[in-house]
């Protein structure tokens, strides 16, 4: 089915509908990396290729996994953005490099999935398109673990972040570390909260 047709069957709603105006709009490619980003960078690469977006504050990773190589955790924070929370956070191994990289659900760019948009969806609405997506083209999709829809890709977490009153998509862009099956089971464990509860809630408004 073509593109446009597919869209016409599951009238997909643009992403000025639930907050994608005003956001970078980064592409994505499996096992490969997410707009400026590449699976296998080093914390200063990440640094590097984050400046335009927003200063970076690097710090340790929690190390509740002994089986895992020590992490860093880099906040990259929109210039001039008054709220704490990073729009994007990426999480470097020392034995693998960047493995997987955060984008938050109201400040974070927006990312599609064959014109599908991930972030910052109300989690029910993503699952409709997912399922109308499916029904139109035969492509699968998954339920990760805790309930959520997301694009049948291994590479692709998603996650639930609260947003006023509203689970909002938070999707993780991931590959396997050091040791780990799964991109699931490689999960930094400060994404790892149940309904993604890393942040206290915001008000629906870019920054």
């Amino acid at each position: 089915m073509a593109r446009a047709d597919v869209d016409r069957v599951m009238g997909f709603k643009a992403e000025a509908d639930f907050g994608g105006a005003g956001r970078d709009e980064w592409s994505y490619a499996p096992a490969v990396g997410v707009g400026p980003l590449r699976f296998g960078m080093t914390v200063e690469e990440v640094v590097e290729a984050t400046e335009t977006l927003g200063r970076t504050e690097v710090s340790d990773g929690a190390r509740d996994h002994a089986i895992f190589s020590p992490t860093w955790k880099v906040a990259v924070h929109r210039h001039g953005a008054a709220h704490p929370a990073p729009a994007v956070t990426a999480y470097v191994s020392q034995a693998v490099g960047l493995f997987c990289v955060a984008a938050d659900a109201v400040r974070g760019p927006q990312v599609a999935y064959d014109g599908i948009p991930l972030v910052g969806r109300d989690l029910s609405e993503l699952e409709s398109d997912l399922i109308a997506y499916a029904e139109a083209t035969d492509v699968p999709f998954q339920y990760l673990p805790e309930g959520h829809a997301g694009p049948d890709d291994p590479g692709i977490v998603m996650r639930g972040q609260p947003v006023g009153p509203v689970l909002r998509s938070r999707p993780l862009f991931m590959v396997p570390r050091d040791g780990a099956y799964t991109e699931w089971d490689s999960m930094p464990s400060e994404e790892h909260r149940p309904d993604g509860d890393t942040h206290t809630p915001a008000s629906g408004c870019l920054q």
